[in-house]
């Protein structure tokens, strides 16, 4: 692709989002009045052979074609679609002299928005296009018979994706520019697979290879021989088994034959077809021009006043009736106030947490937890079924482990301290794995590789210590002794609710152990595993704790201070999020059982917590409301500056596999409204007026905190605050109240996107 491309591609990308009216749009409040209600400019419909052998037939307004219309370029280039002012906009098909079409929108030129590409070759793109390139969304059919379904960027692949080979083998897992780059899965047709991390198409990093009969490697992957480590686990089958397989052979034999094929390269870009001499006087058809008769019919005459029976509905090439409802009067006057709406700006989201590296006073705690999880997940068992017996949660049902320095019969030497080991429900947290579909080896890899874990900078109000893995994807809590027994009690329940509800938003655990330190301290640090919720590929730049409560239910944090690793509360909460209808009725079904289910429990406090990505941001760090009312509700202009918006990934382009991609609380498209709280009143408004002003968003949320019950603690603070303070107003009250507030509050800012 030439450079010249390149950079159009990027300064209309840039030039979408600013707020500045170009005179030079097609689509300025101008023009719009100009094409749609001054009928001093007639729209006429001619057939033209140009200057240069070109040929248009069709609709056409002063000097440019303008509506629908056909022109056919002398090296056998055409388009048949829409027209404004004299580029093509809208619906319509390229063809190139090779065979190849192009079919569906068309921006400024470009191929731009949904659109069909069949190369000569056979090669097939379905999906999303920005300024000639695919972006977004789409499929590849490719002619040998290989296809990628997932995300693409700037003409490559790009994001999340899946590329299944003629063959059978099949990759699915993170892109960029066109190779395996990030966490993804290689699949092969004989049942062998490897999870991992990739790097310029190939393993690199922690990884496992895994054969069809359960046996695993486990380790860290390089090309290079004398980077590569790691151990062998024998399938549970053959425990005894061993291999001598090199780890070589992944790069060498496994992978020789998964090559990805190149996409066609498309001749000419439509953009860069020019017309020739539009509006001379060298036609040699008759010239028509649309009239209006008394009746105000719209009529077709000849240049000498004859009457035609041509009429808009005859033909294939008619005029575009659906264009002016695009472009009412009600959204130019719109257009012309967008530029009175706030940008919101939004920080370069940075990495949570402190590396835990030697030297730092939680280090040998972090080197046993890791001991202590290997040893867990990795020893040999059966097959967990997720029917389970009353006694796998029995309370008592725990196994205790003594890791000394020097390693013994079950457990390798180490350089921490003696220290020893316990684990609770074992056979419980290992159904639940198995129940949120949790490799064994990828839950190793993600806590025990080589990475370290990190620390969260504070602890939270409760006094427990927060991890990260490296990865992102577990979060391990530190828990007092109350917090475990209130645990162990609803577990029982817990495993059943999560069982019958696979779209539960309460927090997946994972585990649930403790280490106690030998020597004279005697010291127990128990701790929980537990899914992080905002583990994607999505930068969250707006996250909120929401209990749906006032009092203490703030930050006090000046916009500027505010990053996006804060936790923002119910009061510094400034939007309502419109959910596409079925999402929304699933998201409050699935709340009402979730509730019901912390009720029964006696469990109170919990939160919603609620991460956004905003979708059109800038290089700058703004972002633009991308649907603007005046009349209270988000809908589409269509229009974006006075130009048509470029499209991005849009929310129905991201649903391709809501199985896979998107699931209720995680990676969901939906709008954030932006509210005003009115401050006529002492009590603070919990919920503001929707403004009309909407973002394109990617919504997290889930239900957290779930392991405080109402005990004597909890009934002694809403006592002694409600003698201070309004008792609706405190987040410490009897479980049904705090469920009934709860499902009221999260009912008033997630709403239907009608």
């Amino acid at each position: 692709m030439s450079k010249e491309i390149n950079k159009a591609w990027e300064a209309t990308l840039r030039k979408s989002s600013g707020t500045k009216k170009r005179a030079s749009s097609i689509f300025t409040q101008m023009s719009v009045a100009h094409v749609d209600d001054d009928m001093s400019a007639e729209v006429c419909q001619v057939e033209k052979i140009l200057p240069n052998g070109d040929f248009y037939t069709g609709q056409w307004v002063e000097k440019f074609p303008h509506g629908q219309g056909k022109y056919l370029w002398t090296d056998g280039c055409m388009y048949v679609g829409e027209w404004i002012t004299g580029s093509t906009m809208g619906t319509g098909r390229f063809s190139w002299p090779s065979g190849a079409t192009y079919e569906g929108e068309f921006k400024s030129g470009y191929m731009d928005g949904k659109g069909t590409y069949i190369g000569a070759s056979g090669d097939t793109y379905k999906g999303c296009w920005v300024m000639n390139l695919k972006q977004g969304q789409g499929t590849e059919s490719y002619p040998n018979g290989d296809f990628y379904d997932g995300e693409w960027k700037k003409g490559l692949q790009n994001g999340q994706g899946r590329y299944q080979w003629k063959n059978g083998n099949q990759y699915i897992g993170q892109w960029k520019n066109g190779v395996f780059s990030g966490n993804g899965t290689m699949m092969w047709n004989n049942g062998n697979r490897f999870d991992g991390a990739w790097e310029e198409g190939l393993p690199k990093g922690n990884g496992t290879f895994r054969w069809s009969d359960g046996s695993f490697y486990v380790g860290v992957w390089s090309q290079g021989p004398g980077e590569q480590s790691g151990t062998y686990y024998p399938s549970e089958s053959s425990p005894e088994s061993s291999t001598d397989w090199d780890p070589q052979n992944l790069y060498s034999v496994e992978l020789n034959d998964c090559h990805i094929c190149p996409c066609e390269k498309v001749a000419i870009y439509p953009s860069q077809k020019t017309l020739s001499g539009c509006g001379g006087d060298e036609d040699n058809r008759p010239l028509l021009k649309k009239r209006t008769d008394g009746s105000g019919r719209p009529r077709w005459t000849s240049e000498d006043g004859r009457v035609s029976s041509y009429s808009c509905n005859d033909g294939n090439v008619g005029f575009d009736g659906g264009r002016k409802s695009g472009f009412s009067a009600m959204e130019a006057r719109s257009i012309s106030t967008r530029s009175s709406f706030t940008r919101l700006r939004i920080k370069n989201p940075k990495r949570q947490g402190e590396t835990i590296s030697k030297g730092h006073k939680n280090y040998e705690l972090m080197l046993n937890l890791q001991l202590g999880i290997r040893h867990s997940v990795g020893r040999p068992a059966p097959t967990p079924s997720l029917d389970l017996k009353s006694s796998a949660f029995d309370p008592k049902e725990k196994v205790w482990t003594r890791f000394p320095t020097e390693g013994s019969k079950h457990t390798p030497p180490h350089p921490s301290s003696e220290f020893r080991w316990k684990d609770y429900c074992p056979v419980v947290f290992r159904a639940l794995r198995k129940l949120f579909k949790v490799d064994p080896a990828d839950y190793m890899i993600s806590i025990c590789g080589n990475d370290a874990l990190r620390e969260l900078s504070s602890p939270g109000k409760s006094g427990s210590f927060f991890y990260l893995t490296n990865d992102d994807r577990y979060m391990i809590k530190t828990m007092k002794k109350a917090e475990v027994k209130v645990f162990l009690r609803m577990l029982p329940a817990y495993y059943k609710h999560v069982r019958s509800f696979e779209n539960t938003l309460v927090t997946k655990f994972y585990g649930l152990h403790c280490v106690k330190l030998t020597g004279t301290s005697q010291k127990k640090v128990r701790f929980v595993i537990m899914g992080n919720l905002f583990c994607s590929q999505y930068a969250i730049h707006r996250r909120f704790d929401l209990k749906g409560s006032t009092f203490g239910r703030t930050t006090d944090k000046p916009e500027s201070e505010i990053e996006p690793t804060t936790t923002l509360k119910d009061l510094d909460l400034n939007f309502i999020f419109r959910l596409q209808k079925s999402w929304f009725q699933e998201f409050c079904r699935q709340v009402d059982r979730d509730c019901d289910f912390l009720e029964q429990e006696r469990i109170m406090d919990y939160s919603m917590l609620v991460g956004l990505h905003f979708k059109e941001t800038t290089s700058a760090g703004t972002v633009a409301p991308t649907r603007i009312s005046l009349a209270g509700g988000c809908t589409p202009t269509g229009v974006e500056d006075g130009r048509s918006r470029l499209s991005g990934v849009d929310a129905d382009n991201l649903a391709v596999d809501p199985s896979r991609w998107i699931q209720l609380g995680i990676n969901m498209p939906a709008r954030a409204e932006m509210t005003v709280r009115k401050s006529t009143s002492e009590t603070p408004q919990l919920v503001g007026e929707p403004t009309g002003e909407c973002y394109d968003i990617i919504i997290f949320f889930g239900i957290i905190d779930i392991l405080q019950d109402y005990d004597i603690s909890k009934k002694l603070e809403h006592a002694y605050k409600s003698f201070q303070y309004d008792p609706t107003s405190i987040s410490a009250v009897d479980p049904r109240q705090y469920s009934k507030r709860f499902r009221d509050f999260i009912f008033r800012i997630f709403v239907d996107d009608t």
